[in-house]
């Protein structure tokens, strides 16, 4: 990573990319010849802050980014923060009222910005909407103002303000400043040895903190380039890395799962690395990959994307998620104290990567006095200080006293070559409180029977765990409900399983 980058604004670092690089391409689409070099990003930002200031928007406006084309998405993006305005993404497949929704929930009148024919008709005076294309109003103008005060850290300079998941309730806002933003970036980037001949490869939404932060911000920290997708595509994946000539592949365990289970290997394409993110990854698929380095990370929105990574090809701790970069982490127990090394516990993390608290202050008994914050994800510590995840902690299952940890059930479930995805939640018992019904996907270029396929996993159950942590049921889906990362959503499976519905 160019050390020269690292104290700078976002706006003086797209500055100096266009000044010592102005013909590099930054980012490129991947099914065209569409790019953007770091002098166009410049010029193009430029255009976007003369129209924020011809709709007389103040600092601290909030932009929502309702755009499907992710040349488009990120340039839009890029420009509200780096313009000290408050962007929020926002997934375009959502109904036409999200962005109203959403503008009411953050209290402030709102731009939009999108690349569809919307109708005006469906939304208020508070929202104006802005063709991504043209960059023209497609909307009557409105009185702007900023957000209200959100009770979140100083926010000097732009930010991007996110949700996390509302299976609990209203969903809670973050607010990211400009400055943790780059900080975490430069983690990533030094972390993954970028440097300005790297080519990523990136088909995440980038709505999705994930994309945004290792794909976007890490790339221009190092002035290096991005390829981008507008979603992942199974067939002909690898030699479209092979003729972009990429030479690290952003993904997440699902689409590494997808293309390392069809039976065929995966090619010798040079990748310098792969990083996986958003979920933990299975041994199954690392064991699939084992010629290419992996770089396996744990993260989350109140983190801006990363708390802790392996570095590229670091095997010496199996199934870790590396070590801390740049926060800090612990594990507590149920009454709170710090648990023994290799105990499972709560995870608890703090720094300047870590959010101090929610917008408009919400789910304060997240945070602690010394601004440590609860992340429900349970964990351990080994004596090296590698982290290692063990589910969430509303996903533990109390089987009469005994407790199920999900993810172990999981990855023996995954032992088997047919199974592509494996879900273990909760299902009620009149005896035992609850037990463990487990959710799973075979492998679609497979001929499966269903019931041969759980025959077959209830025996490799009965081999491998203690009776109270096998499976009372295993049912074969087709698919599980999901986020718009592709991550499944447990709340909702757990749900299903409580009403007898799947």
């Amino acid at each position: 990573m160019d050390n020269a980058a690292g104290d700078l604004c976002l706006a003086e670092l797209i500055r100096l990319r266009a000044s010592t690089s102005p013909n590099h391409p930054y980012i490129e689409d991947a099914r065209s010849t569409r790019l953007i070099d770091y002098r166009g990003l410049d010029a193009r930002i430029g255009d976007w802050r003369s129209l924020f200031e011809a709709l007389r928007l103040v600092p601290g406006s909030p932009v929502l980014v309702a755009v499907s084309d992710p040349i488009a998405f990120a340039v839009a993006h890029l420009a509200a923060i780096s313009s000290g305005m408050r962007a929020v993404p926002l997934d375009p497949s959502l109904p036409l009222g999200e962005p109203q929704r959403t503008s009411d929930l953050i209290g402030g009148a709102a731009l939009v910005v999108v690349d569809t024919e919307l109708s005006a008709e469906r939304y208020s005076g508070e929202v104006a909407l802005v063709d991504v294309a043209t960059g023209r109003p497609v909307h009557p103008l409105f009185d702007p103002r900023p957000m209200p005060e959100t009770g979140s850290s100083d926010v000097s300079t732009g930010s991007a303000v996110m949700f996390t998941s509302g299976s609990t309730g209203v969903p809670k806002g973050v607010e990211l400043p400009e400055r943790q933003l780059l900080f975490v970036a430069g983690q990533i980037a030094a972390n993954n040895q970028l440097t300005t001949g790297d080519r990523g490869f990136n088909s995440l939404p980038l709505f999705h903190v994930n994309a945004q932060v290792v794909g976007l911000l890490a790339t221009l920290l190092a002035g290096a380039t991005l390829v981008v997708d507008s979603s992942f595509h199974r067939t002909g994946f690898w030699e479209l890395l092979a003729e972009r000539r990429i030479t690290w592949l952003n993904a997440v365990p699902a689409i590494l799962a997808v293309l390392t289970r069809d039976g065929a290997p995966v090619p010798d394409l040079g990748l310098r690395f792969i990083r996986s993110a958003s979920a933990p990854l299975p041994d199954a698929v690392r064991e699939s990959l084992s010629g290419i380095p992996l770089v396996v990370s744990w993260g989350m929105t109140e983190g801006a994307s990363q708390i802790a990574a392996t570095a590229p090809g670091d095997r010496s701790h199996p199934g870790s998620v590396g070590l801390p970069l740049g926060s800090e982490i612990r594990v507590r127990a149920e009454d709170g104290t710090d648990t023994p090394v290799d105990e499972i516990g709560v995870l608890w993390i703090r720094g300047p990567g870590i959010v101090s608290s929610y917008l408009f202050g919400r789910a304060p008994e997240r945070f602690d006095s010394d601004g440590w914050l609860n992340t429900a994800d349970l964990g351990r510590i080994d004596a090296d200080g590698y982290v290692y995840l063990h589910g969430r902690a509303d996903d533990v299952i109390n089987r009469g006293g005994e407790k199920v940890y999900p993810a172990e059930v999981e990855e023996v479930l995954l032992g088997d070559a047919r199974v592509l995805e494996a879900v273990v939640v909760a299902k009620p018992d009149d005896v035992l409180g609850a037990v463990p019904k487990a959710y799973v996907i075979p492998v679609r270029e497979m001929s499966v029977i269903a019931a041969d396929l759980v025959a077959s996993l209830q025996s490799r159950c009965d081999a491998e765990l203690p009776r109270f942590k096998r499976p009372a049921q295993i049912v074969v889906v087709k698919d599980l409900p999901r986020a718009p990362t592709g991550k499944v959503q447990r709340s909702r499976v757990r749900s299903l399983a409580e009403t007898g519905a799947m």
